[in-house]
């Protein structure tokens, strides 16, 4: 007789699987459709982007890898892996010592302050734009406490 196929060696076949009760917010979320808060991430309610706002300015070894990927592809026109380019760039800017990294550190701060400017008439028009009443600027609890003050004067 093979020990495989007797009933005493497998035992019952619901004791093999362990069943869990989900909980409220898991199963509301299951027949929504929904992810629950756990499974969607640690980001709870992060402010979106603004695709107007201007970008931020490279750093000093962005200028530098920009230049790098340009000459690599001159010399290594057959390499196509984008590891292998930033790889001996990232070797080669530890490698150069301050003096060399000067013009680039120049021209990355000539950027942010371009990118300053930016910001600043950015704002300015983004001000402009959303209404030039005070009301639209003040949060609903400063004009509560307004009319609040005005009333009882």
């Amino acid at each position: 007789m093979d020990p495989l196929k007797s009933k005493a060696m497998r035992g019952p076949r619901t004791a093999v699987i362990a069943h869990k009760k989900l909980d409220a917010e898991k199963l509301k979320a299951r027949k929504a459709g929904t992810k629950t808060t756990k499974e969607k991430g640690s980001k709870k309610n992060s402010a979106r982007k603004d695709p107007d706002a201007p970008k931020r300015p490279p750093s000093a070894f962005l200028v530098f890898m920009e230049e790098f990927r340009k000459s690599f592809k001159e010399n290594f026109p057959e390499n196509k892996s984008v590891s292998v380019v930033v790889k001996a760039g990232g070797a080669k800017w530890k490698s150069m010592s301050d003096s060399e990294k000067a013009p680039y550190a120049e021209k990355a701060s000539r950027k942010k302050a371009e990118y300053e400017k930016a910001v600043e008439a950015y704002e300015k028009q983004k001000l402009s734009h959303s209404g030039d009443n005070e009301e639209s600027e003040k949060s609903t609890s400063e004009i509560h406490d307004d009319a609040e003050q005005e009333a009882s004067s």
